[in-house]
């Protein structure tokens, strides 16, 4: 009877290791597969700023001072020039 409790304490304890051992690969994995899945599965939006440390967030950041630092009414024109020429996409999204 004893050697079967010190089995069974010797499984829960490997099941136990590998389920921590799981939880942080699973943290490094999801940090960069994040981006790859697909918006309808829960992924990142389309509209999402680019991830810091990438050259494109470089040039997202340096964007968004030009704009902040523009007067408001120059900001507001060069606005509605973006949605004439892009249209309203986010209409034809919502069923």
């Amino acid at each position: 009877m004893r050697i079967r409790s010190l089995s069974i304490a010797a499984v829960t304890a490997l099941l136990a290791s590998n389920l921590g051992g799981c939880g942080t690969v699973n943290e490094k994995l999801s940090a960069g597969m994040g981006d790859y899945v697909p918006q309808w599965a829960g992924g990142l939006p389309a509209d999402a700023p680019p991830r810091p440390g990438t050259p494109q967030y470089d040039a997202y950041m340096k964007e968004r001072e030009r704009k902040r630092l523009m007067p408001a009414a120059d900001r507001e024109k060069e606005e509605q020039a973006q949605k004439g020429t892009t249209g309203s996409t986010s209409a034809g999204a919502v069923r």
